[in-house]
């Protein structure tokens, strides 16, 4: 029986179309499960959209649109753009779908049939961006913590009380020192959020439409019990709260989230688990930030860009492959056009197109397109099979981690390596010696295998890539099992011909067609 694996994103909020950096938590967590997968894991990855709130009911407004009708639109173009970008989700999550608000409704009530959520009175200031009321502390020149004008705002309010279990909270986090990752952010939880009592949490606003309702109609289920609950309410559970799926998949093995709502996932949503008597989720990863030229993204700075505009001139593995191996594990990466092609030209065009076509090309002019099965019999710095061999092992070893941008280093490395090979072996004056037609067989069969061992990793972060590698060395022996000895491509094989997989693009002119649009 395979291993369950539970990988969630947060949920995008559905007021508008996801920018670049957004989507790029998407994609960082479609590689991982597409690794777990191609490991032998029973895969179950979860995303969505958050569709409710007042920022939502706002938008529709100036639209002239219904919510519902809003957000339909923006769910539908965020799965558009999810399967342009190949993004393999198993389920995805609206929070005005039936089962869920029927599910959040059972869950707000058992918080307050046990005492953890009471009827009192809130006023201060509110942060509409951050859907929360923010503390007097967080506020400077005016502004909440993104930046945003807040409103002061005065209402009666059920709160959800934190602190009945903030010690069991802290003492969960230190007892296990996996629980938050990287390791910076679970310091800035511990140092910044959870070292002075906590304030309890407004969960409700009172006479608002858009919402899920609480059984005190007067008053709607606001923001982080609706949202976070979302990685629990698709189980189907039954009134207390289990269900065969759930007891399969939980708890998360990894929730997947940007390091700005680090609080809300390591604070209210453990909290929340507690209270409902629920096992904590194994990892909570606050990944970094994708830059535009080193400053954040923002509509009031001009410089977000998204998905679409990239894909016009981009193929998608390019974007996928930047967004995994550009951006680290821990600090924020940067993303322009200049660098997206400086890394199209370097590592998808010169390294791996270039290794993939110059090696079928030599099989199709020394040997008529026929791979025949054979290895070196002479010594050269470069150990291909050694390194092929030792490649699963060392890519794993970084995906355990979660660490996807090294992980993806390995490949590289690996596929440099079968580049240097052919400098260093010179099949052309191997062609032309008689005697040396075995060594040229095995140094042939010694790059395809590789090609075929690299392209089976590959799989998981540029799947399409994979594909039409395969495709052009005419075998789709693509199991993780199939690398760890090397010799698993067939003898006497015919391959197909060699097709270009990417452009190599002239800078001058690739920023010029950009800027032209």
């Amino acid at each position: 029986m395979k291993k369950p694996f539970y990988i969630t994103t947060a949920i995008a909020y559905a007021s508008s179309i996801p920018h670049v950096g957004n989507v790029y938590e998407a994609v960082l967590a479609d590689s991982i499960a597409r690794f777990k997968r191609l490991d032998g894991f029973d895969v179950y990855f979860q995303t969505g959209t958050d569709e409710h709130g007042l920022k939502i009911q706002t938008k529709a407004n100036e639209l002239g649109i219904s919510p519902k009708d809003h957000v339909d639109n923006i769910s539908n173009d965020i799965k558009r753009i999810y399967k342009t970008l190949d993004v393999s989700y198993d389920f995805f999550l609206r929070t005005t779908d039936e089962k869920h608000q029927e599910m959040v409704q059972k869950i707000f009530k058992k918080l307050y049939d046990q005492g953890d959520i009471y009827l009192d009175k809130y006023s201060g200031w509110y942060s509409v961006s951050e859907e929360a009321y923010i503390f007097e502390k967080d506020i400077v020149d005016g502004k909440g913590p993104n930046g945003d004008t807040l409103i002061w705002m005065e209402e009666e309010t059920y709160f959800f009380d934190l602190k009945k279990y903030q010690a069991r909270l802290v003492k969960y986090i230190k007892d296990n020192p996996n629980f938050i990752q990287p390791e910076s952010r679970k310091n800035e939880m511990l140092q910044n959020f959870l070292s002075e009592p906590l304030q309890d949490l407004s969960v409700t606003r009172k006479n608002m439409d858009w919402g899920i309702h609480s059984f005190d109609k007067e008053h709607t289920i606001y923001v982080w019990i609706d949202a976070l609950t979302n990685y629990i309410t698709s189980f189907d559970l039954d009134d207390n709260f289990t269900s065969p799926k759930f007891e399969k998949y939980w708890p998360a093995d990894i929730h997947l989230i940007g390091k700005d709502i680090l609080r809300f996932h390591t604070i209210y949503w453990p909290i929340m688990l507690m209270a409902l008597d629920i096992e904590l989720p194994k990892v909570i990863f606050g990944h970094p930030w994708v830059l535009i030229d080193k400053s954040k993204m923002s509509k009031s700075k001009g410089n977000t860009i998204y998905t679409d505009d990239i894909l016009k001139h981009f193929p998608k593995d390019s974007l996928r492959y930047y967004m995994l191996h550009e951006i680290p594990y821990a600090s924020d990466g940067n993303l322009t056009y200049e660098l997206l092609i400086e890394r199209h030209n370097s590592d998808l065009t010169n390294t791996l197109g270039n290794l993939v076509n110059r090696t079928i090309g030599m099989i199709n002019k020394y040997r008529g397109g026929m791979v025949k099965k054979a290895f070196t019999k002479e010594t050269y710095e470069i150990d291909l099979v050694k390194s092929s061999e030792s490649l699963l092992d060392n890519v794993r070893s970084k995906m355990d981690q979660y660490k996807v941008s090294d992980a993806l280093e390995e490949i590289m490395k690996v596929l440099r390596q079968a580049n240097k090979f052919i400098d260093v072996t010179e099949p052309w004056n191997l062609n032309k010696d008689s005697n040396k037609q075995d060594e040229l067989d095995g140094v042939l069969y010694e790059l395809i295998e590789t090609i075929r061992i690299t392209t089976t990793l590959l799989q998981a972060f540029i799947p399409e890539t994979a594909s039409r590698i395969y495709d052009q060395i005419n075998c789709h022996i693509n199991t993780f099992a199939s690398t760890i000895k090397f010799g698993a491509f067939p003898d006497n094989h015919t391959l197909n011909k060699p097709e270009a997989l990417f452009e190599r693009y002239d800078s001058e002119k690739k920023m010029a067609e950009i800027l032209g649009e």
